[in-house]
């Protein structure tokens, strides 16, 4: 489904008793398989909400209930299990997964016991579903399924034992299947999932549920096509475009999970467009203010989210493009251009590179874009994003604390009879003979405000605390499943709502640093009257540099939302994106609004609040996977249509919002960017010690010495990155996106020189 994906498949195989392959059965060719399901599902016994912890007293509920009649439960137990005594069964069907590199993992949310007893007279089935995950043992650790097939010894072959579990097997090894189980709260619910999934199969779904088809561009070689890519991209996802809509209101928890989303979208995004927007507003005397920026992202957010082929990446202005628009604006000085007209001009130039770049299918050299390159650059937006709120901090402190640069530590003062201040600076008292008039006049005098910069610290880190806090809240073993789960949902707005409460009223009487907005705003479009030929041709090296900068971004941003790890479905579209994001800059340019592409950690973030997630255990260590997202371009169009109907809001209630919340949530983005990144975690390993390393795959398939060597090389590399991009100067950070180009040739021609081909695909592959 990628034009460039890294070289991933999976490879889903049944396997019994843990030691020998059985192949999935085609519910399509197979005759047996479309007449026993329908029958095998009508006549199974379901079983909820078992309470059980014990093996054997798991079996004994599940027999009761298959069976209906009195029994001898140790004959039973001794068929399924290795001896009455010992809770391991014979006969069981499991599902392994493979990726091309050979490397596995078993489904351990569900197992298949199967027997045959000469006692019966045919075939009886039951699937019990376990209120808390159960250990079965060896691969086995956290069962929430457990299948029984039990069947006459002399049944003819395609009905015994081996063959009815087969056919519940391959039901089973679909993960999005077995997470729609979960949520069914009726056996009549639960076997109409079971209905669905088998019709699926019938009528020719993928049996081994494969996430990522073979790459078309595979090989080392790079053809470029014209509209080849775009119009791949456009076929593929036109069909899914109704589903686009549907799938984000239909299904179990669906409308919970895209109401969240909607509203940590419409948080994550507004109140980082207002800082932004304040800061270049700084930077450019006004001419692009806050209230440019919201109506820029409601506009530019809502037409990527209608015509996007990768609807589940989000695009906004970033730091990096601040720091473009005020080269921009010094530059139309040195030349005496108006700022309007040079920024349409690096505008469109840089739209006719990244248009160039979408028709030409340049997006085709990101197959050579590894988790290397997405993960050095995530962890730097984890150090943007903590830089932007500790400038912040340092800021107010400078401006507010004694003895960090605030005029005047006046410890207190006092008013005489005569109406006149007298203030004690240090240890002499001095009087002024200003008459005070009302608190604005007092607070001409008194600089310094240490309790604001007390308040200001705490609003951050509580914003950040309650955040992380929440999002964890479904680990916890407090309230009910569905409560732990909307708190975690809601982390981000509740934290927001409450912490900016308690800056506003609770501690209405220290004052703190709130966002400006501009009283009113027209649209002015660029006239080109004052461009001269010298500013023509600066205006097309910087608009070349802002496109790689905008190539990047735009597709790691998607590479990182279409991951492996997310288990999309309908596919990506990297060059149809890339040219509705060159089109829309070629407008924003125009009317004087801010540039926009795909953003980090926005986009995966929003991919992960629409996800399903099953926990995993594997050699002992707890993994999280994503079982189904809901692929759905509701959120971004309503989150877009709140974020434009914000204006209303200016300057109440959005001036109730402290700047040091938003400060709070820049950090939550900013750690929330470290989930999953393998740098960040093999870095860890370089402070811990040796008999705590988790086994995860790249420790169990590679020298010690050659993670940390990887590890110590993306480091250098993230260094780099991060000089060029918080550099004093604007000249030097111009080269940013050519640095962050260059890590690609880096990973393919310098780093395989000092780590092995397979140790390197081990570390730096998907799995």
């Amino acid at each position: 489904m990628d034009n460039y994906s890294s070289p991933f498949d999976r490879e889903v195989i049944l396997v019994q008793n843990k030691t020998e392959k059985v192949s999935l059965k085609s519910f399509k060719e197979e005759i047996r398989a479309t007449i026993d399901v329908e029958r095998l599902i009508t006549e199974t016994k379901i079983i909820l909400d078992v309470e059980e912890t014990s093996v054997h007293r798991i079996l004994e509920v599940g027999l009761i209930k298959i069976i209906g009649r009195a029994f001898d439960v140790n004959q039973f137990k001794s068929t399924l299990c290795i001896s009455e005594n010992v809770p391991k069964l014979k006969e069981t069907f499991q599902s392994l997964t493979y990726d091309d590199n050979g490397f596995f993992a078993y489904d351990q949310s569900w197992i298949c016991v199967t027997g045959s007893l000469p006692f019966l007279s045919q075939r009886l089935t039951g699937i019990i579903c376990l209120a808390n995950p159960v250990n079965f043992g060896d691969n086995a650790a956290e069962i929430r399924f457990i299948i029984m097939v039990l069947v006459p010894i002399r049944e003819k072959g395609t009905k015994n034992a081996f063959e009815t579990g087969r056919t519940f097997g391959t039901l089973f090894t679909s993960a999005e299947f077995r997470n729609n189980l979960l949520q069914a709260k009726k056996a009549s619910d639960f076997l109409t999932i079971v209905r669905r999934r088998a019709n699926d199969l019938l009528n020719g779904g993928n049996t081994l549920d494969r996430i990522y088809s073979v790459d078309p561009y595979a090989g080392d070689k790079i053809k470029l096509t014209f509209c080849k890519g775009i119009s791949e991209n456009f076929i593929r996802r036109a069909k899914f475009y109704l589903s686009d809509f549907v799938d984000g209101v239909k299904g179990p928890n669906t409308f919970r999970k895209t109401l969240a989303t909607i509203f940590f979208l419409y948080f994550a995004c507004i109140l980082p467009c207002v800082a932004f927007g304040v800061l270049v507003d700084k930077t450019t005397n006004g001419l692009i203010d806050a209230r440019r920026a919201i109506i820029g992202q409601a506009i530019g957010g809502l037409i990527f989210a209608l015509f996007a082929g990768q609807p589940l990446v989000i695009i906004a202005t970033t730091a990096p493009l601040c720091l473009f628009t005020k080269a921009v604006y010094e530059i139309s000085q040195d030349f005496n251009v108006d700022f309007y007209t040079m920024f349409a001009t690096v505008g469109l130039w840089n739209s006719f590179f990244v248009i160039i770049y979408a028709l030409f299918d340049v997006s085709m050299v990101m197959k050579w874009c590894t988790r290397n390159t997405e993960e050095i650059f995530a962890i730097f937006i984890f150090f943007a994003f903590s830089v932007d709120a500790l400038k912040d901090v340092v800021g107010n402190f400078r401006e507010f604390y004694p003895g960090f640069g605030c005029n005047e530590p006046i410890v207190g003062y006092m008013i005489n009879s005569s109406g006149q201040l007298i203030m004690n600076v240090g240890q002499s008292m001095e009087t002024t003979n200003a008459t005070l008039v009302n608190v604005t006049n007092l607070e001409s005098f008194i600089y310094c405000r240490p309790q604001s910069c007390l308040l200001f610290v705490l609003l951050m880190l509580g914003t950040l605390w309650l955040a992380l806090k929440l999002f964890e809240f479904n680990k916890t073993p407090y309230l009910g499943s569905t409560n732990r789960e909307i708190l975690s949902d809601y982390a981000l707005p509740i934290s927001v709502v409450i912490f900016s409460a308690i800056g506003s009223f609770l501690f209405s009487a220290i004052e703190t640093e709130q966002f400006k907005f501009s009283e009113s705003f027209t649209f002015k479009m660029a006239s080109f009257d004052s461009l001269t030929p010298g500013s023509i041709v600066v205006a097309g090296g910087l608009g070349f540099a802002l496109s790689l900068l905008f190539f990047m971004d735009q597709n790691i941003s998607a590479a990182l939302v279409n991951t492996p790890y997310n288990n999309l479905k309908k596919g990506s579209g990297y060059h149809l994106d890339l040219l509705i994001v060159g089109l829309l800059n070629a407008f924003t340019a125009l009317t004087g609004l801010p540039w926009m592409h795909g953003i980090l950690p926005h986009s995966p973030l929003h991919a992960r609040s629409l996800a399903d997630i099953e926990e995993r255990v594997e050699n002992g260590c707890v993994k999280q996977v994503v079982v189904y997202v809901r692929e759905t371009r509701i959120t971004g169009i309503i989150a877009h249509i709140l974020i434009g109907l914000s204006l209303y809001l200016i300057p109440y209630p959005l001036t109730y919002i402290p700047v040091p919340v938003l400060d709070g949530l820049f950090l939550y983005c900013a750690f929330a960017s470290l989930r999953g990144n393998s740098f960040y975690e093999r870095f860890l390993l370089l402070i811990t010690e040796q008999n705590s390393y988790p086994p995860n795959h790249y420790i169990r398939r590679s020298p010690q010495k050659y993670i940390h060597y990887f590890t110590f090389i993306q480091i250098a590399q993230l260094a780099i990155l991060c000089f060029f991009g918080f550099f004093g100067s604007p000249y030097v950070q111009m080269a940013f996106p050519i640095v962050i180009a260059l890590l690609i040739p880096i990973r393919h021609l310098i780093v395989p020189k000092i780590i092995p081909a397979k140790y390197l695909r081990a570390i730096d592959g998907y799995h």
